[in-house]
């Protein structure tokens, strides 16, 4: 396989689709405005709705004017990025408009790369590239973007895998997590390995607990559908929070490229402790949000908005172990939900406990574990959080508090734009640079450890438990940290 070069045509499948005008021709437009597409590079937009060109380029329009801020939106700009974009109506089972869909892009790359994006359900990822191949748009001058989910369990995901690896090589397939092209995550990579400070420490001796949250206020919306059949561990466990966690307890890769980075990612997974039917009661907690409140408005419970019983979790709490000599001993607390009170994506790292204590009386009972606590989102933050003296005096001898030495992205780089995830992650897939994205084996290795938890609740036939819309889920996931001396951060 010859080593990629910058491509000429980005084909989009799904063009006019939600993820693609909520965010896909935004992050185009952005990465326009900064000059960073090559002018070489054309954009072709194609699904079933007949549009022509211009009710096509109308429709991007349109999402731009709701997606970029007014201040964002130059003409000269928009101008620019639609002089790039064509469409091509075509039907994946229908080799009359294939053919002409090949035929446009054999007429657009010209003799450079062609990177197609997979915009679309996962059913359609191997039939769309086998209908590519069969009119013969590609070759080793394509590359292809997967979005997740890659499958719904193990068998799926190596089937999808499969198939696609009969006309991709690896090499050409981009997996697409977007946690992994949001700023904080990749902060999180430059915060370990971009600092003497973190690394020393980085392990189970000084090490207590790490907790990685995923929350959403919201409910299904109006993806209750792919939802009911998904659940919070298909649908988040398996591939955003699980990357994070690879993220935080990888060892330092030899380079910062996709073998390097992603071997070390994959030694993490493979050596998650698997949870089963033995263990699962203490490991483990699935929830289901009823009737509440968030941000003080009445929603109702997840049955009534599905309009049918369900034993769909809408809630996971895991302890999960790293069995590996950097890790042994410390639990990851794993937690995502949707209806839960506040909508956060944080990784907090508490460091152990000083091993002993000089401080009598009141600093005594003050004292509390080192924390390193890192925001994802509403907003990207750094905490390290340290034990200091309050002032003031106080006859019974010193008092502390914690204080955190807080580096606050927008207010340190406040001239800098809030990026969207998929501008890092087109940039480095235009360019031929998977190091941000899914190997196979990773999807993989995740769904093997998320299939024996799926297994043991549906062997125990055990519905979700109930917790109330706007609560940080059923009680059970209190009593799994709490039982192990620990405690949610909230």
């Amino acid at each position: 396989m010859s080593t990629p070069k910058t491509a000429h045509l980005l084909t989009l499948f799904g063009a006019t689709g939600d993820l693609a005008l909520r965010m896909l021709w935004p992050s185009l437009y952005s990465l326009e405005a900064e000059g960073l597409l090559i002018p070489q590079l054309r954009l072709l937009g194609t699904a079933r709705a007949k549009l022509s060109r211009e009710e096509f380029i109308a429709q991007v329009g349109a999402a731009l004017a709701e997606r970029i801020p007014k201040n964002e939106l130059k003409a000269d700009v928009q101008e620019k990025l639609c002089a790039r974009i064509d469409y091509q109506p075509a039907g994946i089972d229908d080799d009359v408009s294939m053919a002409a869909l090949a035929q446009k892009i054999s007429q657009l790359r010209g003799d450079g790369d062609v990177l197609y994006h997979m915009s679309t359900a996962p059913r359609f990822y191997v039939p769309a590239c086998e209908a590519l191949a069969k009119h013969g748009a590609v070759g080793p001058w394509a590359r292809v973007m997967l979005e997740k989910p890659i499958g719904e369990d193990a068998a799926s995901a190596e089937a999808i895998n499969d198939g696609v690896g009969k006309i991709f090589n690896e090499s050409q397939v981009y997996r697409v997590d977007h946690y992994l092209g949001k700023e904080g995550v990749q902060n999180l990579i430059a915060l370990r390995f971009g600092n003497a400070l973190f690394e020393p420490l980085w392990n189970s001796r000084n090490i207590e607990q790490v907790q990685i949250t995923v929350a959403e206020t919201v409910g299904v919306e109006g993806r209750a559908d792919y939802y009911d059949h998904s659940g919070a561990m298909r649908d988040m466990v398996q591939n955003h929070l699980l990357q994070l966690l690879a993220l935080v307890a990888m060892e330092p890769p030899a380079r910062f490229e996709p073998t390097a980075v992603r071997n070390e990612k994959i030694k993490v997974l493979r050596s998650l402790r698997r949870i089963d039917s033995d263990n699962i009661a203490h490991e483990a907690v699935a929830g289901q949000y009823t009737a509440g409140a968030v941000d003080g408005v009445a929603v109702k419970g997840y049955v009534e908005e599905l309009g049918r019983p369900s034993k769909t979790e809408t809630f996971v709490a895991l302890r999960a172990h790293v069995d590996n000599w950097r890790w042994s001993g410390v639990p990851f607390y794993l937690r995502t939900g949707k209806r839960l009170p506040s909508r956060q994506t944080e990784i907090y790292v508490q460091f152990k406990s000083v091993p002993y204590s000089i401080f009598g009386g009141p600093a005594r009972r003050d004292l509390q574990p080192n924390g390193l606590l890192i925001l994802l989102q509403p907003e990207e933050r750094i905490e390290l959080q340290l034990m200091s003296k309050t002032p003031g005096l106080d006859r019974k001898g010193m008092r502390l508090s914690k204080v955190g030495l807080d580096l606050d992205f927008h207010q340190e780089f406040a001239n800098a734009r809030k990026r969207l995830a998929y501008e890092r992650l087109y940039l480095d897939a235009l360019e031929g640079n998977g190091t941000l994205f899914v190997r196979r084996d990773e999807t993989e290795a995740a769904w093997a450890w998320v299939d024996g938890i799926l297994s043991a609740w549906q062997h125990s036939g055990a519905p979700p438990r109930p917790y109330p819309a706007g609560t940080w889920g059923p009680n059970a996931a209190i009593s799994l940290i709490e039982r192990h001396g620990h405690q949610w951060r909230e």
